[in-house]
C-alpha cells in the first residue's frame, strides 16, 4: 500500500530505523532498504509505515511547504507496501515514488545512506496469499509501485527452490520502460523458471523509442484472449486467483472485466478468487 502523500499526520515519535541503501530507478522512483532497530516480522503483501519529522529536509525541487514550528518535531507517517521477501532479515525494502506536492516523500528522497527514520514495527494488511489454496495459479496485476507486494510474494515463494513454488505470472504496467522497477530481476526469473512469467507493459510507447515490448493499458490485455497464451495457464475461476494493485482506475475497471469472467471478490469471512489492494 502506498497511501496518499497528503493525508493526516501523527504525533511525535522517535526514529527507530536506518536507511542502509537507496537504489534510484529514476530520479523520482527508488527502492529504499531500511534496517529497523528491532526484529520485524510480516507476511508477503502486507504494509507498514515510514515516517520523518516535519523539520526533516526536503529535496530541492519539491513544492514549497513551510514548516509550522509547533509541528517541527512531529512525525509525518505514511503506509507503504513491503517489497522484500518475508525471509529477508537484514532489511525491509520499499518501492516508492516521489510526489513533489506531498509531505513525506520529498523528505524520504532527501535521505542518504546511514540516515535515521521511523518505521512501524507492526505489519498489517490482508492482501496476502493466505486465502489462496495450494496449487492454484496466480496472476498478479499491478501498475507503478503497485508492484511492491508482488515482489515480496515472488521472493518469498522462491525460497529454497530458486523458482516460485506454484505457477504464477506478474503483469506490470508503467508509462515508460525506465519506470519498470525490478525489471532485470523479474526477467531473469522468467527466463530460468518454467512456471513463472513476467509481462511488462508500457502505456506511452510513442515517447519511449527504445521499447519493443508489449504496449497499451493493462485492462486492454485483461480483456484479450492473448493473455492466456502469454501467461501459460488458463484464467479459469476454478483454478486461478487474481490480485490487483495500483492505479484505482485500473483496479475498478479490471474488477468489472474479471467479474464478467466469473471471478469473485468474496467477503472478509469468505474471500473469493479476486483480491484487491486499494493503493491510494
Amino acid at each position: 500500500m502506498n497511501t496518499s502523500d497528503k493525508s493526516g499526520e501523527k504525533t511525535k515519535d522517535s526514529t527507530n530505523a536506518t536507511l542502509i541503501q537507496r537504489i534510484d530507478v529514476t530520479p523520482r522512483l527508488a527502492i529504499f532498504r531500511v534496517r529497523p532497530d528491532e526484529a520485524f516480522h510480516f507476511e508477503s503483501g502486507q504494509f507498514t509505515v515510514l515516517g520523518l519529522p516535519h523539520a526533516a529536509l526536503r529535496v530541492p525541487d519539491a513544492d514549497p511547504h513551510p514548516v509550522d514550528p509547533a509541528k517541527a518535531d512531529r512525525l509525518i507517517r505514511r503506509a507503504y507496501s513491503i517489497s522484500s521477501g518475508s525471509n529477508q532479515k537484514e532489511f525491509v525494502e520499499f518501492y516508492i515514488t516521489l510526489v513533489g506536492s506531498g509531505q513525506l516523500t520529498p523528505r524520504l528522497f532527501h535521505l542518504k545512506q546511514g540516515d535515521r527514520l521511523f518505521m512501524g514495527l507492526k505489519a498489517t494488511g490482508v492482501f496476502t496469499l493466505d486465502q489462496v489454496p495450494a496449487g492454484k495459479h496466480l496472476l498478479l496485476v499491478g501498475t507503478g509501485t503497485g508492484l511492491a507486494p508482488y515482489m515480496s510474494m515472488v521472493r518469498t515463494l522462491s525460497l529454497g527452490e530458486g523458482c516460485p513454488v506454484r505457477p504464477m505470472a506478474v503483469l506490470h504496467g508503467a508509462r515508460y520502460s525506465w519506470d519498470l522497477g525490478y525489471r532485470d530481476e523479474l526477467e531473469s526469473l522468467s527466463q530460468v523458471c518454467s512456471g513463472f512469467t513476467y509481462l511488462p507493459v508500457v502505456s506511452r510507447p510513442d515517447d519511449d523509442h527504445s521499447w519493443n515490448g508489449m504496449r497499451g493499458r493493462l485492462n486492454e490485455l485483461l480483456e484479450s484472449s492473448e493473455l492466456t497464451t502469454r501467461i501459460g495457464f488458463n484464467l479459469d475461476p476454478q483454478t486461478s486467483h487474481i490480485f490487483l494493485c495500483g492505479n484505482p482506475g485500473m483496479v475498478e475497471e479490471a474488477i468489472v472485466t474479471l467479474q464478467g469472467r466469473g471471478f469473485d471478490l468474496g467477503s472478509r469471512k469468505e474471500p473469493g478468487n479476486l483480491h484487491v489492494e486499494k493503493y491510494w
